[in-house]
């Protein structure tokens, strides 16, 4: 029982350190878009992710779900199906939370 609670605190205590890595500004060594792969440790890593996380990028996609969702709703379904909802939650609550961080500066 007691090796357990231990396995349990130490999984605990690895996803609070997780949490508080993605909550963390990130440094501001560089510009975004500067490295090829971004700097390291910093989120979003990959220039696509970097580009649809942008406003420019969340406008295109949104006209382009838009679009599937009148154009082929039962097939825009079976689409949402498929995203993982958590990685999505997560991207959303990272990105309204550095919102906020950026506008109390």
């Amino acid at each position: 029982m007691l090796v357990r609670r231990n396995e349990t605190l130490v999984r605990l205590a690895a996803s609070r350190a997780e949490i508080l890595g993605i909550f963390e500004p990130a440094p501001a060594e560089s510009a975004p878009g500067t490295a090829a792969g971004g700097a390291s440790g910093t989120f979003p890593r990959s220039r696509t992710l970097r580009l649809l996380l942008s406003g420019r990028g969340v406008g295109t996609v949104g006209a382009v779900v838009g679009g599937l969702v009148m154009a082929r709703p039962a097939l825009a379904l079976r689409l949402l199906r498929m995203i993982p909802a958590s990685a999505v939650a997560r991207v959303l609550l990272v990105e309204a939370i550095t919102g906020l961080r950026t506008k109390r500066r």
